[in-house]
């Protein structure tokens, strides 16, 4: 969002189903093993691979799908649903992230915000594909109403079958940081890595008694998240041996997606923006200014220290769906899915709904082959510019506990 819809009081919330505005704005947790079983090796890979409950296929392939901002409340756009299905149908993906802004503001009671995350649950959990989540700014904004915290939404999300969040990573700011191993198609070591961090929602009113009015008003990820990335993947080279190759998914977007665009940090023009094409790869389009927190976390300078992450990509940005090469680590967006939120102007609101899809294989270098974006005029869903709200699906939320009663009984 702008520095001038800012202080014009606007914000994201504020274009929810809100057609023809102009363009603005991994489930591993650490195992906290002993150091003597860390130099059992062999031990160690088991104990970790206990968890990993993801494996590339038989021919050395898999596949990741994101779906980004379905940002809707209980009674979700009905395309949001349609788009999330033809794609599952079609890519037929081995898991899927849904990397935040899941659901959204104005739900005044615990049962609604359940129906609206059991709402994008269910197109994975009727498929059996396995998903995890992220949380991005707009989640909580039901919170104070409803008493259902983030803690609240990722003990509910894991009641589900197919899901592999939990808790996360104790002691770091935000809900759910965590990774998710992949393991190689034959054996227990592991292939590709997945890390889900949680960017926040807003930055503090203030800090040191500094406020930051004219600064964005985003959150960032913070050192003692970026610190854990950096020691876990340090750890897990130890455990196996070479850097496992990974992927990063964060809701709010880097400082660097910004740089990347421009090719510099103080250069915004059409001129220096093709310099960066081609010295970037920059493929997709950019419809609005990438909103990022005011203070630049540092987790991309790890990245490049640990030299293991191969793409960062976000959401936040609804009409960005841009990707490239930013000194060898993929920066992108993963556009919108949900077409309840606001999109490009006019009747073109809903031209970018869509998901990013990443191909993987563990048989060449880097693991990670490609990645694009498909959209919901590819599959012949209704792009009108209007609501299309539906009744929230059948509440069916209990997978996990069910599966436990039956091994019990």
């Amino acid at each position: 969002m702008s520095n001038q819809d800012q202080s014009k009081g606007l914000d994201r919330r504020s274009f929810i189903k809100i057609g023809g505005m102009s363009t603005l704005a991994l489930t591993l947790a650490s195992t906290g093993l002993p150091g003597d079983l860390l130099t059992n090796k062999a031990h160690a890979d088991e104990l970790e691979n206990e968890n990993a409950k993801l494996q590339f296929n038989s021919d050395g392939k898999f596949k990741v799908v994101q779906f980004n901002d379905t940002q809707d409340d209980e009674r979700i756009d009905r395309r949001t649903i349609e788009l999330m299905e033809k794609v599952l149908d079609t890519e037929k993906p081995d898991f899927v992230v849904l990397n935040g802004d899941n659901i959204e503001c104005c739900m005044d009671t615990e049962l609604k915000m359940k129906q609206a995350l059991n709402n994008v649950a269910q197109p994975m959990e009727k498929r059996g594909i396995k998903w995890a989540i992220t949380f991005g700014n707009h989640d909580e904004d039901s919170s104070p109403r409803t008493g259902m915290y983030e803690n609240d939404m990722l003990k509910f999300y894991s009641t589900y079958k197919y899901n592999l969040n939990e808790p996360g990573e104790p002691g770091l700011t935000g809900s759910g940081n965590t990774n998710i191993l992949i393991r190689k198609s034959k054996g227990n070591k592991a292939a590709f890595n997945l890390w889900l961090l949680d960017s926040g929602r807003y930055a503090p009113a203030q800090i040191a008694g500094q406020d930051f009015k004219g600064y964005p008003t985003w959150d960032w990820l913070r050192f003692n998240q970026v610190n854990w990335y950096y020691e876990k993947s340090k750890k897990l080279e130890k455990q196996y041996g070479y850097k496992v190759p990974s992927l990063v998914f964060i809701h709010i977007p880097l400082w660097e997606h910004r740089f990347m665009w421009y090719g510099g940090v103080d250069l915004r023009t059409q001129a220096s923006h093709e310099l960066a094409m081609a010295r970037h790869k920059i493929v997709g389009e950019r419809n609005e200014d990438e909103c990022p927190g005011p203070i630049n976390s540092g987790l991309f300078t790890a990245m490049l220290d640990r030299g293991d992450v191969k793409g960062v990509f976000c959401g936040h940005d609804h009409t960005n769906t841009y990707y490239g090469n930013y000194y060898g680590i993929l920066l992108g967006y993963a556009g919108n899915t949900g077409f309840g939120t606001y999109g490009l102007p006019g009747a073109d609101r809903n031209r970018l709904r869509g998901a990013r899809v990443f191909n993987l294989d563990e048989n060449k270098e880097g693991v990670l082959v490609e990645t694009h974006m498909v959209f919901a005029k590819d599959y012949g869903i209704d792009l009108t510019a209007n609501d299309q709200s539906m009744d929230p699906l059948p509440l069916n939320n209990g997978g996990k506990e069910k599966e436990k009663e039956k091994v019990e009984k």
